[in-house]
């Protein structure tokens, strides 16, 4: 039974207790034709409330049986009082008394809470955020787990939404997805709702469907968490330059309204508990109250690529651009290109890149470059670079049908990341990823070209 049904049915039995001193009341005084109206209101209150426990528990469960007896004893007494008026009441109350305390109890020990939690992911590829959270709720038996993935859009460089996009189909085939459509929020005011985009309406690239920022979420959930879609370089506490690098990561919607935020580290969560506090100066959130709500448990990105078995379904056209004439296996790097190198550097970035795939080409006999640009590289460059897009797109297209690297914008990082030798490329997230499992990592530097 879920959470809020149980509350329901433990007032209920509450009430009929509160009904019964009533009927009492009434019979002292006389008052038989009230005592006979509250006598019919409890025994359609217990038919109701047995309804909705069958509905949930089944009709052979115990506390159905209780409140079939109930319903018998409000009977007899209801036959009592309408042909002999003049009762002992110490007989007539004492086994209902008992019933009622009974079907009390056996709700609050019996019945189990049910929990509906929804997982709400909106770019495939950083499924790998909220998955073994997935996993352990889908795992328990106590837990209804309803995976939805949201719609978002690209933004217009007015702010506009622009092309409308929907990932569910991108998904792990393994994942049993819910249409966004079918799912009424409203209606069915899930216990958990699980997020991983921060941003509600302050992304200037992207924005997903309005009644999922989180500032909605919140009305239909007694509990949003968040948990943040990338991971960052640890920081050093008393470093302050490093701290104000993440801060924008940490003052964000999500963080504000969510009941709980889930961030990498304990260091990560010291800074977002001081910098989410310097941020809002509201005397209500103060810092043992966001203390309370962000807790360091760590990612679960990290958990999808630690606990990753070593067997990867690579594709057939990677096996191919992977092995060697000799059928040895060529060393694989990870080329990973961000928005935020893009953006700084503009035209420079697409000329390193060039300069990349030149040297890289030249080693291809040894060495495979796997190029993953973030996956919203695209997205930007058309909102915030349209000028360079022209350029990008060649560049893509050329790499592409040379064929004699990879080009990957699945879902699956942990496995370019579990096949790969070596990092190379701008700072990002992935980073910290690599690192979790020993991978070396090497930065370009856009501004040398070889």
């Amino acid at each position: 039974m879920r959470k809020a049904q149980k509350k329901q049915a433990e007032n209920f039995a509450e009430l009929l207790g509160q009904a019964q001193e009533e009927i009492e009341k009434a019979i002292e005084r006389n008052h038989f034709a009230l005592a006979i109206q509250l006598l019919e209101q409890c025994q359609e209150g217990a038919i109701e409330l047995g309804n909705v426990i069958a509905a949930s528990e089944g009709e052979n469960f115990y506390t159905i049986s209780l409140l079939q007896e109930y319903c018998e004893e409000i009977y007899q007494i209801y036959q009592n009082v309408i042909q002999t008026p003049f009762v002992q009441k110490n007989q007539m109350y004492q086994k209902l008394c008992q019933l009622q305390k009974q079907i009390e109890n056996s709700i609050k020990k019996d019945i189990k809470v049910h929990l509906e939690v929804v997982f709400l992911p909106y770019k495939a590829s950083m499924w790998d955020s909220l998955e073994s959270v997935w996993k352990a709720a889908d795992a328990d038996s106590n837990c209804d787990a309803y995976v939805i993935p949201i719609p978002y859009y690209d933004k217009n460089f007015d702010g506009s939404f622009g092309r409308y996009h929907y990932e569910g189909d991108q998904m792990p085939s393994d994942i049993p997805i819910t249409y966004y459509k079918d799912y009424d929020m409203e209606k069915r005011r899930p216990d958990i709702i699980f997020i991983h985009n921060p941003y509600d309406n302050c992304n200037l690239v992207t924005s997903v469907h309005p009644l999922f920022y989180s500032e909605n979420l919140k009305k239909y959930t007694e509990k949003l968490v968040y948990i943040p879609y990338f991971v960052l370089g640890e920081p050093s506490l008393g470093s302050k330059i490093e701290i104000e690098k993440i801060e924008h990561f940490i003052t964000l919607p999500a963080v504000i309204y969510s009941d709980q935020v889930i961030v990498q580290s304990e260091a990560m969560r010291q800074v977002y508990i001081e910098r989410i506090g310097d941020f809002i100066s509201d005397n209500r959130y103060t810092r043992k109250y966001w203390e309370g709500r962000i807790q360091g448990l760590g990612s679960p990105k990290f958990d999808k690529i630690i606990n990753k078995t070593e067997e990867q379904i690579v594709p057939e056209e990677w096996k191919r651009v992977i092995k060697k004439r000799d059928g040895s296996l060529k060393k694989i790097v990870f080329y990973n290109t961000s928005i935020n190198a893009l953006l700084k550097y503009n035209e420079q970035i697409l000329k390193k890149m060039q300069n990349v795939f030149k040297v890289f080409r030249e080693q291809s006999d040894e060495i495979v470059l796997l190029w993953r640009p973030h996956p919203l590289i695209e997205a930007t460059i058309l909102s915030m670079r349209p000028q360079l897009w022209k350029q990008y797109k060649e560049i893509l297209e050329n790499y592409k049908e040379d064929g004699w690297g990879i080009y990957d914008d699945t879902a699956e990082l942990d496995r370019a990341i579990k096949i790969s030798d070596f990092y190379f490329g701008d700072s990002s997230s992935v980073i910290q990823l690599c690192k979790s499992i020993g991978i070396p990592v090497m930065l370009q530097n856009v501004e040398i070209l070889i």
